[in-house]
Formats: structure tokens, sequence, C-alpha cells
């Protein structure tokens, strides 16, 4: 495709993942002309939503919407007129009980004195008190660290997202608690271990574990949750990206599936994006959405330096692997140990982790290439709020299970694991939740293979590149590549998951690499009408 008279585009956009598309979505919005190029069939990448099995929507990646619902980005583009809407996870964690122990299990609503009603039985007075504290002290820190998402990491954005936070204890102090680890923070201000280990869980979900540095903001995002708490999307994650397709659609922008880019390269005054049908699509510019490095063997391929490449791809770190997910079809909700009344308080995320130790053990055994002595399951059984993802008196659990490296050790293979590995998973899940097993009908495994081969998630991360401090804000992924430009390759600019802020689905880095763009050309919607007119 190229724009009308056979001129070249504005933009081709190279994926469809939710940053992709946002970018697309702020160009089309500015009067550009817009193609977007997937390789899939599949609109979405990771935000992408399947029928796995007959009559359940299946998401094939992400589940439980956090950062963006903070953003903005839904009510700039307004989504809701495209159709996207959300319920709120509420409560929105829940946290069984040892076992065996006798205790309640510990329920996280939106209602922050309810939240602490629930540790005080649980854990209690003292936890309960420093919980309160915990929300009060992280709630502004994480409120500024979201702000700072919204926007390039330099010095000139990242320092006003700061200001207005409590320097009582000086700008050292408050730097150091930002830069400490996720235990030292939960060790800091609670005493009960199931507590810190629920929280931990929660913050380990970025994918780095609590005990390195930098990670304490992790955590604390979890005193974000009393403000808004994680969203569903009604219909299955990609019920967002298919909002923002739509939205584009209105703004004249195109979506192309199932041709995926092989090449990108400058030719003249233009790019040109050579694809595996033998398409060659022209544009100004050229928005990258994949994944940092399958970005930059596309380069490669165009004739690109080399030696820059090899040296960027070098330094980019994508880490071990993640997890893997089991998406089930049962007959029933989990019924939980510990879980207050009917159960209904338990359908926000289910963290079935009571000790750190399970975690730090995982991941270690991550980094040699072996399975977790234990596995740590997260649960999510959003059919409980959305009924349309599942038949009628049916669910749909999404079991994700971490850490699993991508590479396993001694030679073998996710292909014959994944059986045992898949009912490890499930035997965890049925000692908090007995009889759980017995009502499933359908699995579906993900393995880190999986995850890379089905979304082009390199590595089975889910976040593409590692979530560590070296490699987050004015480094991610490298500190060249941070300002979503490719030094070199003017008009070219990154977004997606391996561009700050990072992994989770926010589409900050979508907006951002779309405002860096407009910013370079200056160009809104009366100088492209204009530049239209003069062809």
């Amino acid at each position: 495709m190229t724009a009308a008279g056979g001129s070249a585009l504005d933009a081709v956009v190279v994926g469809s993942g939710h940053n992709a598309l946002v970018s697309a979505c702020y160009l089309a919005r500015e009067g550009w002309s817009v193609e977007v190029l997937e390789r899939d069939t599949v609109l979405g990448g990771a935000v992408s939503t399947v029928e796995r099995f007959p009559g359940y929507a299946v998401d094939r990646g992400s589940s439980a919407h956090i950062m963006i619902r903070h953003s903005g980005i839904l009510e700039e583009l307004d989504l809701a007129s495209h159709g996207l809407r959300y319920i709120d996870c509420d409560p929105w964690a829940f946290a069984p009980p040892p076992v065996p122990s006798g205790r309640p299990g510990i329920v996280f609503h939106r209602d922050l004195d309810r939240t602490c009603a629930s540790i005080e039985a649980a854990c209690g007075g003292r936890d309960a008190e420093a919980y309160r504290r915990f929300v009060r002290d992280w709630a502004p820190r994480s409120a500024a660290v979201m702000k700072s998402f919204a926007a390039p990491p330099t010095a000139r954005h990242l320092v006003p997202s700061f200001r207005g936070l409590d320097l009582s204890g000086g700008a050292f102090d408050i730097s150091r608690r930002f830069l400490t680890s996720g235990d030292a923070l939960l060790d800091e201000y609670f005493d009960d271990e199931p507590l810190k280990a629920a929280l931990a869980w929660f913050g380990a979900q970025s994918g780095p574990p609590m005990s390195e540095p930098g990670t304490a903001p992790m955590v604390g995002f979890a005193a974000l949750m009393h403000t808004l708490p994680p969203g569903r999307a009604v219909g299955g994650s990609g019920a967002l990206t298919r909002a923002l397709a739509s939205r584009l659609a209105s703004d004249g922008g195109d979506v192309t599936c199932g041709d995926a880019a092989v090449e990108i390269r400058r030719t003249g005054e233009t790019w040109t994006v050579h694809t595996e049908s033998g398409r060659i699509i022209s544009a100004r510019t050229v928005i990258a959405g994949c994944h940092i490095l399958t970005t930059l063997d596309l380069l490669r391929r165009g004739g690109f330096d080399a030696s820059l490449i090899d040296g960027w791809q070098r330094r980019i770190r994508v880490g071990p692997g993640i997890g893997m997910v089991l998406r089930l079809g049962t007959d029933s909700l989990p019924r939980y140990r510990g879980a207050p009344g009917d159960g209904s308080d338990t359908v926000g995320l289910q963290l079935l982790v009571d000790d750190r130790a399970q975690l730090r053990l995982a991941h270690g055994a991550a980094l040699a290439g072996e399975l977790p002595p234990t596995p740590a399951v997260l649960a999510m059984s959003f059919s409980a709020l959305d009924p349309s993802i599942a038949p009628p008196g049916e669910h749909q659990i999404t079991l994700w299970s971490q850490w699993h490296p991508y590479r396993l050790s001694n030679g073998r293979s996710w292909k014959s694991e994944a059986a045992a590995e898949t009912d490890r998973i499930i035997a965890e899940m049925e000692s908090r939740a007995p009889g759980f097993a017995a009502g499933i009908r359908h699995v579906h495994t993900q393995t880190p293979e999986d995850i890379e081969r089905e979304m082009g998630l390199i590595g089975g991360n889910v976040m593409h590149v590692e979530m560590t401090l070296d490699q987050m804000f004015f480094w991610r992924p490298v500190p060249e590549l941070s300002g979503y430009r490719v030094p070199g390759a003017s008009g070219l600019y990154l977004t997606g998951a391996s561009m700050h802020p990072g992994g989770g689905v926010s589409g900050s880095s979508g907006r951002s690499a779309a405002r860096v763009a407009l910013g370079d050309t200056g160009g809104g919607l009366l100088r492209r009408a204009l530049g239209r007119l003069s062809r």
C-alpha cells in the first residue's frame, strides 16, 4: 500500500502489539496516512484473545490491565466509543493461607479499610497498621513513577514527575528507597512472612525477583491498586487492541495481518519495508513495534551498519525466561481454603505463594536452566467477572507460573517436559483449592518456547528484555536506543515493551514514540494536509 497517487505513506508501523497500535492511532489522529503491518493472522500480539476451546475466549498473553488505566491513553483516544469496557477487579487480589495453618486468607480490596481488616484477621493488628502506612507512603511514590512512564526517559521529563514527594528525610533518603530491593522494603514494613510473600509475588510479576536492587517500586505499585485496581477488558484482553484498531480505522489508518516484515531499508528520502509476500511499502516514517532484537535484525537485512547492531544486541539481556501459562476450561471456580464467605472475594489475582524462599529458589533454578522446586503460581478466574469468555455454566482459569527457563539444562526439551510441569502447576493449585483438578475440562499449555513461537517474544520473556535496574528508564534497552530512535536512522522510531517504560499493558511507549515522531517532523494535521495538496 502507498498513499494516494502512488506516493509514500506517512508511516508504516511494524507489529500490531498494543504499543504499536497506540502509536498508529496517535499518528492517524494527526492526519498521517498509516498502515500497520502484522506477521500474525491475529491482531494484537500479546494483547489478543482467541478461541482455544469451543465457546471460550482465551487470552494469548496479558489478562489483567493495570498501567494503561492510569495513563490517560484510554480517554485521549476515546476507546470507550470503540467498544472498550473494563470491569474493576475488586477485590484485586487474594492470598490463600499457608497449608496447613487454620488462619484466614488475605483479601486485598480496593477499599483500604476493608483490606486492613482482612490483614488484621490473618496477620494481626501490627501488620494491618503497617499496611496502612505502606499505602500512605507508596501511593504518591507509585503515582510519580506512573507519571514518569508517560514521557521519554530524560531528566527534563523525569525530574518533574517526582516533584511534590515528601522529602522530609532528604533527597538521598527518598532515592535510596526507590533503589532498594522489594524484599528490603517489605522487611521494613511487615512482620508476617505470608503477607510479605504475597506482596513480593505481586511485585515479581514484572519479572525480576524482589531480592534485586531497584525492585522496591514494583512492590510499591500495590499501593496504587487502592486508587484504581486492575481492570478486566470485557470480552478478553484483545478487546483493547480491537478497540485500538477500530479507532485507527476511524481516522483512516489500515491494518494488514498475515504478512511479516522481512527487511527495513533506507531508500533515498524514505524508508521501505519489504514483506514476506513480496510487497515493498514506502513510508517517510517507520515505527517498529516488534521486539528490539527483531527490529535490529530487520535493519541488518536492510543494510544498516552491522557493527553497530552487533554491539547493541550483545548488550541487550533477554534473561533466562520468565514463566509458563496454563489456560484452563473448568466446570467451576476454585474454592480456596481460608476464603471468606462464598468465595466471591477470590476472583482477582490469586497469589499462591506464602514464603519468599519459594520465589528465590524458583528464580535461582531458572538461572541454572532448572525447573522451580515448587512452582510459584498466580491464578486468575476472570469468567467470574465476565461470563462472556466461557460457555454458560463453565469457567475459564489462567495459571501463570514463574520462573521457568527458556533453555532447559542437560539438553532437555520443553516438548518432553511440558506435560509433567503442567501437572505440577495444577497440583499446586489443587493444594490450595481441593477438588479443583477434578473440574478441569480443557487444558492449553504455553511453555516459554510456545510463547516465543506464537507471539514473537524472544526467549519467552513477556517483558521483551529483563526489567532489571540497568535496563530501565534511560538505560532501556541500551542508552543509545532509549530515546525511541536509532542513531543514524532518521525517521525510524522504536516502541513496544523493549522500550521505556518496559513490559506490561501500558501503551506509554507507543504514545511517546508517536509524540517523538510528530515532534521531529513538526507534523500535525495541517502540515500533512498541506503536504498532500502539493503532491
